[in-house]
């Protein structure tokens, strides 16, 4: 991804946040700039990967088959500290994040305002494939039964409770506009917890041609 293609969307999604009355903290605007020396008072939020985060998945095409997230606090699975991970995610209409499940973390993903977010929803099995069995998942504490591939539609203030090896790829339902998506989950390790069905990347090479508006997680080694 080109950094002025991220930096576009980190605008676009101030504006959307704020549309949302969604309030991220005051780090989250610094300059690159403003984090150096900070290592110490800030090492939490580095080390833990708070932050910006944005991805095409390895596709080039961000609005078909990306994400934008923003990790506002995060435990660590080394340490016996923060036992709990809260993300805010924007899904914009038809664009993709691929098929995936975790081998450890357990997640509520939340339809926070906005569209309508679909979860097409499978079980795995112990060799990481996709199963054709059916299985019981929590949607707002009410247990329901799902046929492989079912796809749940969630309307504003309607969350699913994802266990681990419960696949799921989603996406904005057409027409309804762009969703403000929250996850409150167990602690997050996106380096070595997340299994995509297919080969694919999680993290962008940046093309820097121009400055960074903010930081990224995957910024913080080389500016901080």
């Amino acid at each position: 991804m080109k950094r002025s293609e991220i930096n576009y969307i980190i605008r676009d999604a101030e504006g959307f946040f704020k549309e949302q009355q969604f309030h991220l903290p005051p780090w989250a605007y610094w300059l690159p700039e403003e984090w150096k020396g900070k290592y110490q008072t800030c090492s939490e939020i580095i080390d833990h990967q708070l932050g910006w985060d944005i991805t095409d998945f390895g596709s080039s095409d961000f609005n078909n088959s990306g994400l934008l997230l923003f990790t506002i606090r995060n435990g660590s699975i080394k340490k016996d500290q923060k036992k709990y991970c809260e993300k805010i995610m924007i899904v914009r209409e038809n664009q993709i994040v691929p098929m995936h499940f975790h081998w450890s973390k357990t997640e509520d993903i939340i339809n926070r305002g906005g569209g309508n977010l679909v979860i097409e929803l499978y079980l795995a099995d112990k060799n990481n494939q996709i199963s054709d069995r059916p299985f019981t998942a929590s949607v707002d504490g009410v247990a329901r039964n799902f046929n492989p591939g079912y796809k749940l539609i969630l309307t504003p203030g309607e969350s699913i409770t994802l266990t681990p090896y419960l696949v799921h790829r989603f996406y904005g339902e057409s027409g309804t506009g762009n969703i403000l998506v929250g996850e409150v989950s167990s602690v997050n390790d996106d380096k070595s917890d997340n299994c995509f069905i297919d080969n694919i990347g999680r993290f962008p090479t940046i093309d820097e041609d121009e400055k960074p508006l903010h930081l990224l997680i995957s910024d913080y080694s080389n500016f901080i």
